[in-house]
């Protein structure tokens, strides 16, 4: 009887290690956002910071390479797969440009691609944005939530937090939030309707870029995919 008590209270006591896992990592993007949010120019250095408090609590907590889908015998794979990937998204960015709607939803480009636009694709939005995400939501949360509820809980909790950690980005400005806001309106009712949007395109994103991180084994295949999107968007908004 001693020893099942015992046993008992030694799972009980994994399980909260567990979540508390979660938690840590949860704790860490909302620090993240909330400096980014108040401090100017600061996007890249809290990224990078970002990245070196994952990777601690990554090491903290035993992930190995493979776990988080950085091992080098993956990385031909996670490019492959990658590349096929922005292809798709590349493709789809150019059909949506066709479309008279759609083009006419989005704001005047301003003629062509200068160094800040470049900074922007090059250096703000791989470091900044989809490397700490990538890490965070398909590094660390996907294997820490797969030990204890397998792999398709932890694709759909995942993506939904990711889904959740764009709500703030839905309430600012930008040309995505602009393109909708011309849609559905900017009153009360219409940003609403633009967070709710937001949350639930990210979300299914998001279940993308684990099926990619799991179908290549590799982090390299959602960070090309999410790169494409992000800085395509910008190339995008800036040329048409």
């Amino acid at each position: 009887m001693n020893w099942r008590c015992r046993t008992a209270g030694a799972d009980e006591i994994a399980k909260l290690a567990r979540w508390h896992r979660v938690g840590l990592v949860l704790a860490v993007l909302a620090v993240a956002r909330a400096v980014d949010a108040v401090v100017p120019g600061a996007h890249v250095a809290v990224g990078l910071g970002l990245v070196a408090c994952l990777v601690v609590i990554a090491r903290a907590e035993g992930l190995t390479a493979a776990d988080l889908g950085v091992n080098r015998s993956t990385w031909g794979s996670g490019l492959r797969w990658g590349l096929a990937a922005a292809a798709v998204v590349g493709a789809a960015y150019a059909l949506a440009t066709l479309v008279a709607p759609v083009r006419d939803a989005l704001p005047d480009g301003q003629g062509g691609l200068g160094p800040g636009a470049l900074w922007a694709v090059l250096v703000v939005v791989p470091l900044g944005t989809v490397l700490p995400e990538e890490l965070a939501f398909r590094g660390l949360l996907l294997p820490l939530l797969a030990r204890r509820h397998g792999l398709r809980a932890a694709t759909l909790v995942s993506s939904a937090l990711f889904g959740l950690w764009h709500v703030l980005a839905s309430l600012g400005g930008g040309t995505a939030n602009a393109a909708i806001a011309d849609v559905v309106g900017g009153d009360a009712a219409g940003t609403v309707v633009r967070v709710v949007a937001t949350v639930l395109f990210t979300s299914l994103a998001g279940v993308v870029l684990c099926w990619l991180r799991l179908r290549s084994r590799s982090l390299v295949a959602p960070l090309l995919a999410h790169w494409t999107v992000n800085g395509l968007g910008v190339i995008v908004a800036l040329l048409v």
